[in-house]
């Protein structure tokens, strides 16, 4: 058995989850038990840690995803910046830092080793990106989120495409015939507050079904425009959120589960809320209080939020559900709502042409015009989604490979380890309250 699947097992064992743990009780026990000499090196370690990362936003915005700890480390990069050799050399001191320190019996102290070293390793790429460095696509990948992406050809998904052919009606370009399909399943702008506001508060009721939630938590949401994404989570702390929702194109709508579920519950907002209660306030382990974007954290974070869609809604629940309450909502017709789930389940096989289709681009294989045409052709999209998609791909790089990789890791570990829906919430659960690593959800699975 794993490691992951020991600590997963023991906390399902006991009767209780570390999120149903309350936050003085932990805090009580550590201070009748101060800290060993080596759990302190390390909570100096992490420490350090935290003021490197946010040193390392400065610059380069967006690189700081989420940030609650103290706020005079916040302040202290802004007002006392470090230039790139000694943010490179910091970076160092603490690989080597870290690998001095002892791990003695404790296997808490070698998670969070791990847990760092894996976080610096990946600081240490992005630090050379920052400088201009430029990687293959698998070796940036690799360097950035710990896990070296497999590519398929173009040509695989053609079969794909050739099953699509039927759903589509008219004549043209198969991926024009989609686009104008799918017209008909819009959400009215004036309309998109009602359906995405009903889709998250059902996501969250799924979920509260299985996790103990905070009792404070809460959200709040913006339309926006101007992005290259369709959806963001800002996590604030104290278990807020800021969800904010791209309105640049038209939103259809089977998004309003999507990005109700990955945005929100069981995705990103419940991922740092279970990381903040667990570990940084539950454990003090500072490290969890700042989260870099480009570190192995992403792929673990966009991988269960997609994931979670399917958690929360097996596929004939999502029909029934956006059918009898979400196109109601929006003013579709919801005796053409199958049509459009057909449609949405079989382009999910496409799902991993994205990945090959990045990789040529910014590999040099491919012009920005041809990726387009490429994206526009093989996640069949209309042209101006295809570009907002390449735009994504030109500003995070290699961070596409979380979302389908990632839920293909996600969805293996979990569901490998049992079919029970009580299961998989909370193997969901041990995912999200834990420091996993990519190479986590490769080993060995625990059983029913």
């Amino acid at each position: 058995m794993r490691l992951l699947g020991l600590l997963a097992a023991t906390a399902f064992l006991s009767g209780c989850t570390a999120t149903q743990m309350e936050v003085s009780t932990v805090q009580s026990v550590e201070q009748a038990h101060p800290p060993s000499p080596v759990t302190a090196t390390l909570d100096k370690i992490a420490s350090d840690y935290v003021k490197l990362t946010l040193a390392l936003g400065e610059k380069e915005p967006g690189y700081v995803d989420a940030y609650y700890g103290p706020e005079e480390w916040a302040t202290a990069a802004k007002s006392d910046p470090r230039d790139m050799r000694e943010l490179g050399n910091a970076i160092i001191d603490l690989m080597l830092r870290l690998d001095a320190a002892s791990d003695g019996d404790d296997p808490e102290i070698a998670l969070r080793k791990r847990f760092l070293s894996a976080q610096l390793e990946a600081a240490l790429t992005r630090h050379a990106m920052m400088q201009e460095e430029v990687f293959p696509f698998a070796k940036e990948a690799k360097g950035l989120f710990d896990v070296t992406p497999i590519f398929k050809p173009l040509s695989a998904f053609d079969p794909v495409l050739e099953e699509i052919e039927n759903l589509a009606p008219g004549d043209g370009p198969l991926s024009e015939r989609v686009a104008d399909f799918e017209k008909g399943y819009i959400i009215p702008k004036d309309r998109l507050k009602v359906v995405f506001d009903a889709a998250i508060a059902e996501c969250k009721a799924r979920t509260e079904k299985y996790f103990g939630l905070p009792k404070t938590e809460n959200f709040k949401m913006e339309f926006v425009t101007g992005k290259s994404w369709s959806g963001y989570n800002y996590y604030q702390g104290n278990y807020q959120s800021l969800i904010q929702i791209n309105t640049d194109l038209p939103i259809f709508i089977g998004r309003a589960v999507d990005l109700g579920c990955h945005e929100g519950y069981p995705g990103h907002h419940v991922y740092n809320m279970l990381l903040e209660q667990n570990l940084t306030r539950g454990k003090g382990w500072q490290e969890f209080s700042i989260y870099p974007l480009y570190s192995p954290q992403s792929l673990i974070a966009e991988g269960s939020a997609n994931y979670g869609i399917e958690l929360a809604f097996t596929g004939q629940q999502r029909l029934d559900y956006e059918r009898d309450v979400l196109y109601p909502l929006a003013g579709l017709d919801p005796d053409t709502a199958a049509a459009y789930w057909a449609m949405q389940i079989a382009k999910q096989a496409l799902s991993g042409a994205r990945m090959t289709i990045a990789k040529q681009y910014l590999d040099g294989e491919i012009s920005r015009d041809e990726a387009i045409v490429l994206t526009q052709k093989y996640q069949l999209v209309s042209a101006k989604r295809a570009a907002q998609m390449t735009d994504f791909t030109e500003q995070y790089r290699s961070y596409v490979i979380n979302y389908g990789l990632g839920m293909e890791m996600v969805r293996d570990w979990i569901e490998s380890g049992g079919s029970s829906p009580v299961w998989r919430w909370k193997a969901m659960e041990a995912l999200l309250s834990q420091p996993i690593l990519p190479e986590d959800l490769l080993g060995e699975v625990v059983s029913d």
